[in-house]
């Protein structure tokens, strides 16, 4: 287990145990509406590529609500390798985060703040992060408004930044620091 706070735990991915967890959700038009699109479409080989066997820098989780896996989140040092994000490249302890829930009877009940909080204590205090940021489209504003909740605020719109179901979409930089 990476760390826990009440009823929430986040745990690195266990391929045999999480593989077939993160193919129904990446399977399902709820999540990818948010998360990769729903034109993309995953099967069991590219759920492996993507989250299991890697080589880098990312920290990929799962995240377990009450005993449920319910959700996935990773976290990075931002740097070339893990980040197009060139405001942050060379500064040390700059942390990515990205993260979904999975299990949309679990979506607008305080989980979501409850984990982004949780990592955010878990990268200032464990990791001793200086900074945290992620990258929501601008049109997932019950992301931005949970993540506001949880300290991060709107740096900058990111035009074009990140292609989803076949366009490239405008992103808020939203940044978390430590004070």
């Amino acid at each position: 287990m990476i760390y826990q706070k009440e009823a929430l735990h986040i745990r690195e991915l266990i391929q045999a145990k999480d593989v077939r967890q993160i193919h129904k959700w990446l399977s399902s038009p709820e999540v990818l509406k948010f998360y990769e699109g729903r034109d993309k479409s995953f099967n069991l080989e590219d759920v492996k590529r993507k989250f299991f066997n890697r080589d880098d820098e990312v920290n990929r989780c799962m995240v377990v609500y009450q005993g449920k896996e319910i959700g996935y989140i990773q976290y990075y040092p931002i740097n070339t390798d893990t980040s197009n994000l060139s405001d942050y490249q060379g500064l040390k302890g700059v942390y990515g985060l990205d993260q979904f829930i999975g299990e949309t009877e679990y979506w607008n009940k305080g989980i979501g703040t409850l984990l982004v909080t949780t990592m955010v204590d878990y990268l200032f205090n464990k990791k001793k992060a200086s900074r945290i940021v992620m990258d929501p489209m601008t049109t997932n504003v019950r992301a931005i408004k949970c993540y506001e909740k949880c300290g991060f605020q709107k740096v900058r719109v990111l035009s074009n930044h990140m292609l989803h179901e076949r366009k490239y979409r405008d992103c808020w930089l939203m940044e978390c620091n430590h004070e």
